[in-house]
């Protein structure tokens, strides 16, 4: 039988064992004070966060371990040091049940995150001027 899909963050965190849902509302609450204009969702059946439109973090909880779902690892060199003690997979960092929760770091990555999907956004939203010139162009410059 297939799992109900959450349709909010506080059913999935309510739904979890109580070891995690302390864990996940740790999570939650340092990427929402990091990051507080993003959008919480649910996405992929785990909370998350979108911000402009694009996918910030996810998270979520399993029997050993919390995860957090980057949506891209290309910024963790520059947190390299900081992820040393934990186990990574291609834009996924895993947490021990049996730490203490870590916000600072969390709040970090979010804050990172962000500052990626603003710049990129940012850099989009520049081109699209610039190719509809270069469109425009093309296509009076045909007989």
């Amino acid at each position: 039988m297939k799992e109900r899909v959450p349709n909010t963050v506080d059913e999935y965190i309510s739904a979890q064992p109580e070891v995690l849902r302390q864990k996940l509302e740790q999570v939650r609450a340092a990427i929402r004070r990091a990051v507080p204009e993003a959008q919480e969702v649910i996405g992929y059946g785990m909370p998350g966060y979108k911000l402009e439109g694009k996918p910030l973090l996810y998270f979520a909880g399993f029997k050993q371990h919390y995860s957090l779902f980057a949506a891209s690892g290309t910024f963790f060199a520059s947190l390299e040091n900081e992820l040393q003690e934990y186990e990574q997979r291609k834009g996924t960092i895993h947490f021990s049940l049996n730490k203490p929760v870590p916000v600072q770091l969390i709040r970090r990555i979010a804050k990172l995150r962000a500052d990626g999907i603003s710049a990129t956004t940012k850099k989009r939203g520049a081109r699209p001027t610039e190719r509809n010139t270069q469109v425009t162009t093309k296509k009076t410059a045909r007989p």
